[in-house]
């Protein structure tokens, strides 16, 4: 199993003078992408017993998802009151006492021998205490089980920035692997040529930086290696999602060729597999509306 470890919020996405209820979240959208794509996927976040939750819930499942290492409590459902402009969304949350953002380290369960990988990221890793709490359980876990982190960084979001970096910068070194856009990658780094800056968080620990570059494409970075695939050419409705289909594009790639493990090798052909499911599959969310990663027939 890959086990999603991050928020699961409800999107109130602008409609009219209104707005429509929409299940959602970075790492929720990456576990409903790895479901979809074949992977044995699993999710681990505060989930609320609302009506919201129950939404949330069912939403995994029909993707088949297992939620049965979610924390339940009657503690309300994130809600992100979503704007788009020229397809770019921007964002409004309610996040303060939900069942996502208190999460504690004492909720953690333990976790079953098949659970192969967990993936982090997204805004779960903002707001105390779950962001203090996932940070916990990568450094019980990294020894054993393949860890993965897409920053996903929401500047606006961010109140205590040295917080932030310096629990961000724990978590970078023990994944065994980063995903990052070029515009987190320099709001990490600072200024420079990406592939070098890439080349400055190996160093750090992790064996794999996945750096997207847009409709460009995508990167797999090694150290002795420097791979590229180019995204396929769509006509973009938005691009809600396209980061976290990508993430599990990856990470089913890898555990389809039996390396999900630590020590695999990631190198060569491998890597153009996982960056070319990673972007086939990104190119399909953005091309339409909402994050509504696809199914594995649709590729």
């Amino acid at each position: 199993m890959i086990l999603c470890c991050g928020e699961a919020l409800i999107d109130m996405l602008a409609q009219g003078e209104g707005f429509t209820p929409h299940a959602g979240g970075a790492v929720f959208n990456t576990a409903i992408a790895l479901g979809r794509l074949g992977a044995e996927a699993g999710f681990l976040s505060g989930l609320s017993t609302d009506l919201f939750g129950a939404r949330l819930d069912a939403a995994l499942k029909a993707s088949k998802v297992d939620t049965s290492l979610a924390v339940r409590s009657d503690r309300p459902t994130t809600l992100a009151f979503v704007t788009l402009t020229n397809g770019q969304a921007s964002y409004a949350f309610y996040d303060e006492n939900t069942a996502g953002r208190s999460l504690s380290v004492a909720d953690l369960p333990a976790l079953p021998d098949g659970v192969k990988a967990l993936f982090f990221g997204g805004i779960s890793l903002v707001g105390e205490p779950a962001a203090d709490t996932y940070a916990a359980l990568m450094q019980r876990e990294a020894a054993h089980r393949v860890t993965m982190l897409d920053p996903n960084i929401r500047p606006s979001f961010i109140r205590d920035p040295e917080a932030y970096r310096d629990r961000i910068g724990r978590m970078i070194a023990l994944s065994d692997i980063i995903k990052i856009s070029d515009e987190d990658l320099h709001w990490l780094e600072g200024p420079g040529d990406p592939a070098d800056l890439a080349q400055g968080l190996l160093a750090k620990g992790p064996r794999l930086v996945l750096l997207t570059e847009g409709a460009a494409g995508a990167r797999a970075i090694t150290q002795t290696e420097n791979r590229f695939v180019a995204a396929p050419k769509v006509t973009v409705a938005d691009t809600v999602g396209a980061g976290d289909t990508f993430n599990a594009g990856v990470l089913a790639a890898l555990d389809r060729a039996g390396a999900l493990h630590k020590g695999a090798d990631w190198s060569g052909d491998l890597l153009d597999a996982a960056l070319t499911l990673g972007t086939r599959a990104a190119a399909v969310t953005v091309s339409r509306a909402g994050a509504t990663p696809p199914w594995s027939h649709e590729l």
